[in-house]
């Protein structure tokens, strides 16, 4: 009953802006939104990104994923036995990639999805492609996580794949993208802006480093509002501690500031 990592979400103000940068340089393509005046939906042939406007109250940044799985019930059983604080709560039916939403004992949330669930929509349901650029990971923060890893193995069958024993992180995969789960620590951010735990980056596989490269220069050329966020001081302790990722080889920002790791492995 092994869960499949479906979904991504954004909040953004700059949406439409946002929209067009990873299609421009990631080819990922747009899907057919029920609700075009709220919000974007791209997708790169396995998972669905939602870019989403920012309300009162909603932090900006790579903010929840979603996970399809074989049985909703089966989920909700494994968490009565083994999990019985993590809460299920079902999502208006507005939302595409929500039938569910749940979190993990960190307080990370996420959306679950079925096939049978009536209010899939958008790149849910526009079936799988294949493209040469997509997304091969995200990064979770956390102060246990070892405890965190387990959670996933046991209730979504996510499977951990092996590391070197100095690795303090745990990856763990549905066979096409890994979530990484890594330490938090408050000294990471010495010299930057203290962050609190949250999603941390977003991983992409490319064909060539040196071609993506020169498309980012291509890309920033033709359109500077489509130039990725500049950090400053802060922004390259930041990017110092992205590069501390395994999966990567090439660390940028979004026009939105969302981190994001560029690699030619999985």
């Amino acid at each position: 009953m092994t869960a499949k990592i479906k979904h991504l979400a954004i909040i953004s103000d700059n949406y439409t802006l946002l929209s067009r940068f990873y299609q421009a340089l990631f080819g990922m393509k747009t899907g057919k939104s029920p609700r075009p005046e709220s919000a974007v939906a791209i997708g790169d042939g396995y998972i669905g990104m939602n870019i989403i406007p920012q309300k009162l109250g909603r932090q900006a940044g790579l903010e929840h994923f979603g996970l399809e799985v074989e049985s909703v019930d089966a989920v909700a059983e494994r968490l009565r036995a083994k999990y019985p604080a993590v809460q299920l709560v079902k999502r208006p039916t507005n939302r595409p990639f929500a039938g569910i939403s749940t979190h993990d004992p960190d307080g990370y949330v996420f959306d679950l999805s079925q096939q049978q669930m009536t209010n899939r929509a958008e790149v849910y349901v526009e079936g799988e492609w294949k493209q040469e650029r997509y997304i091969s990971h995200f990064t979770l923060r956390s102060l246990n996580p070892a405890n965190l890893a387990k959670f996933y193995r046991e209730v979504y069958d996510l499977q951990e794949t092996e590391k070197p024993t100095d690795d303090p992180n745990h990856y763990l995969t549905d066979g096409r993208v890994t979530i990484v789960i890594a330490p938090w620590a408050i000294s990471d951010y010495d010299g930057a802006g203290i962050e609190p735990r949250h999603m941390d980056h977003l991983g992409f596989h490319v064909e060539n480093i040196d071609a993506f490269k020169k498309d980012l220069a291509k890309l920033v050329e033709r359109n500077p509002r489509l130039s990725p966020k500049p950090g400053g001081h802060e922004g390259a302790i930041r990017l110092k501690l992205l590069a501390k990722c395994p999966h990567g080889q090439f660390q940028l920002a979004d026009p939105d500031g969302v981190p994001i790791d560029v690699t030619t492995g999985r």
